[in-house]
């Protein structure tokens, strides 16, 4: 059985061993944020993906000095390892361990199975608010090698570079514009960027949220010609916290080199004039 490249991915034994382990700093990070306030981990900070991990003024991620400030004020600093997990089988947790990733943090780990499971097994929540002292955070440069903006993804198409679309099928034809119950949320056109390939974020998931295996892993992506030619990968979806998934099974636990997250994803290359699109599979 193979291995995984890094030693990031945690089941629920090993956090349930460690809640009060001040070397740790838990943090829940929901699509739906109201559920962390209804329960949590016991000692789980929690974080936003709407209001604390974005600056609405320019629709874009935190800037270092922000990011430093927000994780700082909630208690955490670089010699913390920040364990994260969350619900939709861990979207928006992926999404923010790639983000703390690309601000440098590097002792973090990601709950396999998220909130969901943690709850099925009947692990110990609470409802009590988390307050951890400020402590200082220092800022870092983004690591623009995990991170594709849209130039480069316009510049990779029909290149060896692998473009890996992780959206529903409907959504990868141009059926749906946006995924069922996010209509309002849809782009100007539908469809997926040329040459990208369609593996969808959640065929790397088994029923129980749990991540697959390494080597069920492998071959998945090899048997869609995602891996296996030493290609650079630029993964999307929708906002990015899917394609957040994929990246991190690939770069985290597959070691493959330079995959990247595409964050503006569908929202920003549906909304672009002058880009290319394609529809149907």
């Amino acid at each position: 059985m193979t291995t995984h490249a890094n030693d990031v991915l945690v089941d629920t034994e090993w956090l349930a061993e460690r809640l009060d382990d001040d070397s740790i700093r838990i943090v829940e990070v929901d699509e739906d944020p109201s559920r962390y306030s209804s329960r949590h981990v016991p000692g789980a900070i929690g974080l936003d993906w709407r209001h604390d991990l974005q600056d609405r003024v320019r629709r874009d991620l935190l800037g270092p000095e922000a990011f430093a400030e927000l994780v700082g004020s909630r208690g955490i600093s670089r010699e913390h390892t920040v364990v994260l997990y969350g619900d939709r089988h861990n979207w928006f947790a992926a999404y923010a361990f790639w983000y703390f990733r690309y601000y440098g943090h590097d002792s973090i780990r990601l709950l396999d199975g998220g909130r969901d499971r943690w709850i099925a097994e009947r692990r110990p929540t609470t409802s009590d608010p988390v307050a951890y002292p400020r402590l200082d955070y220092a800022p870092a440069a983004g690591d623009e090698s995990i991170r594709a903006r849209r130039d480069e993804v316009e510049a990779a198409i029909g290149t060896a570079t692998r473009l890996v679309d992780v959206r529903t099928p409907l959504e990868f034809s141009g059926e749906l514009i946006a995924m069922t119950g996010y209509e309002q949320e849809g782009a100007q056109r539908g469809g997926h960027i040329p040459g990208a390939v369609l593996v969808q974020w959640s065929d790397a998931v088994a029923e129980d949220g749990t991540i697959l295996p390494a080597e069920s892993l492998r071959r998945l992506y090899e048997g869609a010609g995602v891996i296996g030619a030493g290609a650079p990968v630029i993964a999307y979806c929708r906002i990015g916290e899917r394609s957040a998934h994929t990246w991190f099974v690939l770069s985290e636990l597959l070691g493959v080199p330079d995959v990247k997250n595409y964050d503006g994803s569908w929202a920003e290359w549906g909304n672009l004039i002058g880009v290319p699109i394609e529809t149907g599979t």
